[in-house]
């Protein structure tokens, strides 16, 4: 998992090493502040020395705003490489899910890689943040605290040996119970994701439906199980609030009683026994943040996985095989023509049987071929392994007389324009949807596609042309509208091999 995501946060190391400096720094100089206190309540106070308090005074104040200054610069400094961190490592996961296939797709689901795009990874930035200052501050004023109470009174830190093993059982504990209802509560989050999308998408089946109701129970459902398990695990962390301040506070009242008695008995100084109390209580805060760093590791890890289970994902197709054409050039189709040599194809190498079997044919280039069949009989599945958009199981897929593999994906796949049966347009104007299928398209290029689609007859009738806004995903035109757009669009590539599967559903006769 480190070797994933530590070139993420390796250009933000020295970004990381500043924070930590200054949270150490921070935390140095914080530890001064009580013993140049205990100096003025016993040396100053005790002896009525104003100027003497007045001094120290000052270095107190001076400690404080040193204190601060390393404390703001620990804070830029963590969310400088906390945000860099977060943002490469969402650049990393999203154009590494552009490399999938679809079974790879298949594999995690849509809502899931949207929850390990955006909450997991959020997670992620938000603890290399809050360590940078916890995981050093906490360590620093530990160790520190707890030398300067020795140097005070060697007899009153025998209780720490009370209070520390204490502290360590309810941490360990904490930490068995709460790691697997963190990763659980990512896998609830998955879920919701997948209701809400889904009722989103569809929104018009569900109202046409009537289904509103039936939606809102799916959505309560989930809802309810994520809250459940919310509560379950973060309940669990609570505990661990309550539980510190009970062994905090008895520590406390132990080192009141004691330090008390020793006072009174003249083998310690007020002063030092205030000093000691403010260390003391810097001991078991600083014991209470590393439990709860330790809380927000579990969750840390769990979200990793999750993001390193997708940046380690091989993509199912790759250009492996691809070779290379004249002058180093990627290879490209010589024509259109297609040749399936014994293809077998299912989709999941679990299953029982085969969705094409033993496919053998020949479409020569220029020719017009129309596959028919019922539904289920595998027409999509057939024409999706020609761009490769699917791997064949057994035999071969040619196009243009080489096999599919022998082309990179980029090169095959501007050669093949597919339209397929669900359209897809996309935020933003007409013009700019039509550009897909060529960006350096002229006017009367575009205006030709579009009357080959039979679209103009209807772009001529908006008062925008082609400059129409669609709105998210197509709004503004009808289910026939959107084919007539989406095959202009393949025209507009030119492509060897045109490919329409069932692409006219939604148009009128």
């Amino acid at each position: 998992m480190k070797h994933t995501l530590w070139p993420h946060a390796r250009p933000y190391a020295l970004w990381i090493a500043l924070g930590v400096a200054c949270s150490a720094m921070e935390a140095v100089f914080e530890l001064l502040i009580p013993l140049v206190m205990s100096d003025i309540v016993d040396v100053g106070i005790a002896s009525g020395d104003q100027a003497y308090i007045l001094r120290k005074g000052g270095l107190m104040v001076a400690l404080a705003v040193a204190s601060l200054c390393f404390g703001l610069g620990a804070a830029v400094a963590s969310s400088v490489a906390g945000m860099g961190f977060g943002a490469s490592l969402r650049r990393a996961e999203y154009g590494h899910i552009q490399t999938f296939a679809f079974s790879n797709i298949e594999r995690f689901s849509t809502a899931s890689l949207v929850t390990r795009l955006t909450n997991d990874v959020h997670n992620l930035q938000m603890s290399l943040m809050m360590s940078m200052r916890l995981m050093v501050r906490a360590p620093v004023m530990l160790v520190s605290a707890l030398f300067f109470s020795i140097r005070i009174s060697v007899r009153l830190s025998n209780i720490f040996l009370v209070a520390l093993p204490l502290l360590a059982v309810v941490v360990a504990v904490l930490l068995v119970t709460t790691g697997p209802l963190f990763r659980s509560l990512q896998e609830k989050t998955d879920a919701l994701n997948l209701v809400v999308q889904e009722n989103l998408a569809g929104i018009r089946v569900v109202k046409s439906f009537v289904r509103e109701d039936r939606e809102r129970m799916k959505f309560q459902q989930r809802n309810d199980d994520l809250k459940n398990t919310s509560l379950r695990a973060f309940g669990k962390v609570v505990i661990n609030m309550p539980l510190m301040m009970l062994i905090i506070y008895g520590t406390i009242i132990a080192v009141m009683w004691y330090g008390g008695q020793m006072v009174y008995a003249g083998t310690l100084e007020a002063g030092k026994l205030i000093t000691y109390f403010t260390y003391i209580t810097q001991i078991m805060m600083s014991l209470m943040m590393v439990s709860m760093i330790f809380m927000m590791l579990t969750r840390t890890v769990a979200c990793a996985k999750r993001v390193a289970e997708v940046l380690g994902e091989a993509p199912a197709i790759t250009d492996s095989g691809a070779e290379p054409g004249k002058d180093g050039l990627p290879l490209e189709p010589a024509d259109g023509s297609i040749d399936f040599d014994h293809v077998s194809f299912k989709y999941s190498a679990e299953s029982p049987g085969w969705i094409l079997e033993d496919i053998s044919l020949h479409i020569p280039p220029g020719s017009t071929v129309g596959i028919l069949g019922g539904t289920g009989s595998g027409k999509t599945s057939l024409v999706s392994l020609i761009p490769r958009l699917y791997e064949a199981d057994q035999g071969t897929v040619s196009v243009g007389g080489r096999p599919v593999a022998a082309y990179t994906m980029e090169s095959l796949r501007e050669s093949v324009s597919m339209v397929l049966q669900k359209n897809t347009l996309f935020t933003g104007t007409i013009r700019e949807n039509l550009l897909w299928g060529n960006p350096e398209a002229t006017e009367e290029e575009l205006w030709a596609a579009c009357r080959a689609a039979c679209a103009d007859e209807f772009l001529e009738r908006m008062p925008g042309g082609l400059d129409t806004d669609l709105g998210q995903g197509g709004v503004n035109v009808s289910g026939g509208q959107k084919q007539r757009l989406c095959i202009a669009r393949a025209i507009l590539k030119k492509p060897k091999v045109l490919i329409l599967d069932d692409s006219t559903s939604a148009v009128d006769t």
